[in-house]
């Protein structure tokens, strides 16, 4: 069964977000790094939070791994890019790790 990870970038008063970075660089990396154990990746940034409201998030990045051995060695892998989160933004970013139902 296909794991996941969801990596949530909340939009708090005051914080910063460089997408110009964050899909140039940062996207680039997760798929140089983590690719060759996913599936799929999305990226979506976040432009409300429904009818007269600001988005709850500057973008949600979605990660589907292939299983959880997958997901296991990706994460062995991940300090990169937990080390580039500071130069694309200030925010404290959300991650939930979990199994894909559908």
């Amino acid at each position: 069964m296909s794991s996941s990870v969801q990596v949530l970038y909340p939009a708090t008063e005051g914080t910063h977000f460089d997408y110009d970075y964050y899909v140039n660089t940062h996207l680039k990396m997760v798929a140089e790094i983590w690719g060759p154990y996913m599936k799929t990746a999305l990226a979506t940034k976040g432009l409300s939070g429904g009818p007269d409201t600001p988005p709850g998030f500057h973008a949600i990045a979605t990660l589907v791994f292939n299983d959880g051995d997958a997901l296991k060695e990706g994460m062995s892998k991940a300090q990169p890019l937990l080390d580039d989160i500071p130069k694309f933004t200030d925010c404290q970013p959300q991650m939930l790790i979990g199994e894909v139902l559908g």
